[in-house]
């Protein structure tokens, strides 16, 4: 069994921070953003990440997900220990075991819908027809297939982002407010298909959110603030 597998079946932990510190050019010590941060999260846990605006939310999911380098501290993601991974490991890192969805959707212009929903799964060498069919559905994106980004609303142009993350089948997948951008039906139908992922996979899952609502479905709660987590 490899690591990965071990990972998703053995129970064990996906993401791990210790003490992580955080700060930008010209930031003195006490303003950093994050400062001695700390979390746990294993093979099929949901974790709502909270906090207010300009807390830090989302340069932590950065952070985890390998955009980004730290002051100090320590995070291992899916096995991986981030300090001790160059650029080729950090960009595998996000190809295969861990997602990322933005607030923004980062989706590639020049690929229809398609396109842009299968294209993590095929760098990972993880293709699933199947899968890429069943997520396009449950997303509402059937008849929309050919269509390029610019042809889409906000909204739906976000669903496309939420699927091109879950297509890989990632171990851990990091969302920022993911349903920002959608209506209530929208919404209910990805954050309900990443809490299945969880469930059916061990998939871990953090959500960065600013809605009580969403962060009640999930299994766990830590509030950032401060640059710390509690």
């Amino acid at each position: 069994m490899d690591t990965e597998s071990e990972l998703l079946t053995g129970g064990l932990m996906l993401l791990t921070v210790r003490d992580l510190w955080k700060s930008y050019p010209g930031q003195p010590p006490e303003r950093a953003v994050l400062r001695g941060a700390a979390l746990s999260l294993a093979a099929g846990e949901t974790l709502a990440l909270t906090g207010e605006s300009g807390a830090g939310k989302s340069t932590l999911l950065h952070l985890i997900a390998a955009l980004a380098g730290f002051v100090a501290g320590e995070i291992e993601a899916a096995g991986r220990r981030l300090s001790a991974l160059d650029e080729t490991g950090r960009a595998a890192l996000r190809r295969g075991p861990v997602s990322i969805v933005f607030q923004q959707f980062n989706l590639v212009p020049s690929m229809t819908v398609a396109q842009n929903l299968s294209l993590h799964a095929r760098l990972a060498s993880r293709s699933d027809a199947a899968w890429a069919a069943e997520l396009t559905a449950r997303l509402g994106l059937e008849g929309l297939e050919q269509r390029y980004p610019e042809e889409l609303s906000g909204g739906q142009q976000q669903r496309v982002a939420a699927g091109r993350a879950l297509a890989v089948r990632p171990a851990l997948l990091l969302a920022d407010e993911p349903t920002g951008n959608l209506d209530e039906t929208a919404s209910e139908a990805v954050l309900a298909l990443m809490l299945q992922l969880a469930s059916e996979t061990g998939t871990a899952v953090l959500l960065a959110t600013h809605s009580a609502a969403i962060a009640a479905r999930l299994g766990r709660r830590v509030h950032l603030s401060g640059g710390q987590l509690a």
